[in-house]
């Protein structure tokens, strides 16, 4: 009888510690998965924040329809890696973040390269789009970017911290921004030119 007992709180017991060696797995498992998750949390938003993103306007459209009015969305952004690169984009959809994601895809596969040295451009430079006309000059460190809104939109994202700029013309905001995008395509960089000219980049430079 005592045996037949025994042998009673000894299977319970294995019951209890099976059952707590399950939970105590299960929990594990768990935090791995959510660990995991976590992490690839972390990657996808060091890989999303390789990119400054300035959204420079968004515009609402509407047209009238049988039903009503239907309203569409265009949007003009400008990205950057605070590293010398920049690009633009112009994207329309149904949805506002539609159309964000359109035109920060564009943005992303028409950077160019911006020549910054010393937290400013190399000389002056004046672009011109249509009726829109944009003056960058170079600033002395502490300026800071003495610009309207596209043209600081531009130099926060090319990583450009002091520069001295005045827009004239048509204020558009895509037109400006084509402007500014014709003064970068017109600065000479420091390498090709000491090359072409057979001098050193501290000669050129100073």
């Amino acid at each position: 009888m005592e045996n037949t007992e025994e042998k009673k709180v000894e299977a319970v017991v294995d019951v209890e510690t099976t059952a707590g060696d399950a939970r105590t797995e299960g929990r594990e498992r768990r935090e791995g998965r959510r660990g995991r998750d976590r992490d690839r949390g972390r990657d996808r938003d060091s890989s999303e924040k390789e990119f400054v993103e300035k959204l420079v306007k968004l515009n609402r459209t509407a047209k009238v329809v049988k039903g009503g009015r239907r309203f569409s969305f265009s949007a003009l952004t400008v990205i950057g890696d605070r590293k010398g690169k920049v690009g633009f984009g112009f994207g329309k959809a149904n949805d506002v973040s539609e159309a964000i994601r359109k035109s920060i895809d564009k943005a992303k596969r028409n950077m160019v390269k911006l020549p910054v040295k010393n937290g400013t451009i190399p000389h002056d430079v004046t672009g011109f789009f249509k009726a829109s006309r944009v003056l960058l000059k170079p600033a002395c460190s502490g300026t800071g970017i003495i610009a309207g809104g596209p043209v600081r939109a531009i130099m926060e994202a090319g990583g450009v911290t002091d520069v001295l700029s005045k827009s004239i013309g048509a204020s558009s905001q895509y037109n400006v921004v084509k402007a500014t995008f014709n003064c970068i395509s017109k600065m000479m960089d420091a390498r090709t030119i000491s090359r072409n000219r057979g001098k050193s980049l501290s000669e050129m430079w100073g």
